[in-house]
Order: structure tokens, then sequence, then C-alpha cells
């Protein structure tokens, strides 16, 4: 009878982490691919649009437009190239769904202080420390603009806007100093005085980027708004 009761036991048990598996898969493997409807897939057209990589209508079909668009904004941002917006994709997109958020803003910080860190390590390491944490507030002060992407991920990612992510150099692993000039940059600190551009001047060829209105120069980084 023991015996009987354990193997009943055991079978319940097996059973009840076979479905919190499928269920927890579920969650974790939450994505948007061909054939998906709903706000999700508003939101990855209405990005893919602003950021140019997507011309069709902003209907919520993932159709194949939308698809090319995702392998598009893949290809262009070191993503694995499949058309499908898991998760990667959708945090570089900035798009933040329980099953990529985690514990809510908690784990979007911790998302934004590493992918700042990135940026930060790519574009300015072996910059002043102050000029690594103005780069970083340019970021931010883009967030905060009505011209750009509200969100890090959006700023960062958004076509053309910075040279590390189109040459891969996002993918790099920061260091601590460009952690702790994310760190700081969040926190508030501006060296930048709220510049929303940054170039070289021994490398620009930009005749428009020379004619934004100077801020500072930090390094060999020279900021404007």
């Amino acid at each position: 009878m023991k015996k009987k009761v354990v193997i009943i036991a055991t079978g319940v048990a097996f059973m009840i982490f076979i479905l919190y598996s499928i269920f927890n898969s579920s969650i974790v493997q939450a994505l948007s691919k061909y054939g998906s409807r709903g706000d999700e897939v508003i939101q990855i057209q209405t990005k893919l649009k602003r950021w140019g990589y997507y011309n069709g209508s902003v209907d919520g079909i993932y159709g194949s437009k939308t698809m090319e668009a995702v392998k598009y904004f893949q290809r262009k941002n070191g993503l694995t190239v499949d058309g499908i917006a898991g998760k990667s994709t959708l945090e570089a997109m900035g798009i933040y769904s329980s099953s990529s958020s985690g514990s809510g803003s908690s784990s979007t910080n911790t998302n934004d202080l590493n992918l700042l860190s990135r940026l930060i390590y790519g574009e300015a390491r072996g910059e002043p420390y102050t000029g690594q944490v103005a780069v970083g507030a340019v970021v931010l002060n883009r967030v905060k603009s009505s011209s750009f992407p509200n969100t890090v991920a959006g700023v960062i990612y958004q076509r053309g806007a910075f040279d590390v992510v189109s040459d891969g150099q996002i993918n790099l692993s920061p260091n601590s100093t460009a952690k702790k000039a994310a760190q700081d940059a969040l926190n508030g600190w501006d060296p930048s005085y709220g510049s929303i551009y940054y170039f070289n001047p021994a490398t620009a060829t930009s005749a428009w980027i020379w004619s934004r209105p100077y801020v500072v120069t930090i390094g060999s980084h020279r900021f404007c708004k």
C-alpha cells in the first residue's frame, strides 16, 4: 500500500513539474513572430517605423513586411537574424513585457545600466571619466527629448545613431569604469549640460554636426545641442 501511495505521489509531483515547466517555458519564450497580432506587434511596428526600418502600416499584424523589418533591425544591431521578435530583440527595441522585464522597473533599470555601460565603453573608453559620463548623459538627454525614442535602448539602437552599434562594438563587455560612468549618468550627473550630440572634431566631416550649438569640450569630444 505504501509503495502504491509513493508511486502515485511521485506521479502527481512529476505531472505538476511538467505542467509548471510548460507554463514557465511559455512565459520565458513569449515572442512575436510571423502571424502574431496585438499590442506588442503595434509597439514593434511603431518603433521600427520611427527608426526607419519599416515603411508598412502600423496595424498590429506581424506580416512579411514586419518580419523583414525585424530582420533588418537584427542585422544592423548584431542580433540573431531570424525575423522573430524574441526576448533579446524586444529588449534591444526597448520593449519590456512581463516575460523580459521580470520585477518591473528594477529589471528595466538593470537593463538600461548594462546597455548604457556597453555604449559608453564602445564610444568613449580611453576618454576622461567625466567625458564617459557625458556620453551616457547624452543618451539620457535624448530619451527625455521628444525628437528621439523614449527609452535607452530605443535611443542607442536608433538607426545610424552610434557607430559602435553598426560596427559591433556595442557587444563588447564594458569595464568597471564604463559601468560606474553609466550609473553616475543614470543618477543624474550631466557634464554635457543638456547636450544631445557629441563628435570628435579631429575626424568629423559633416557640416551639419559642426553647425550644432556648442556646449562644452571634454577630452576628444565636442558636446552640442
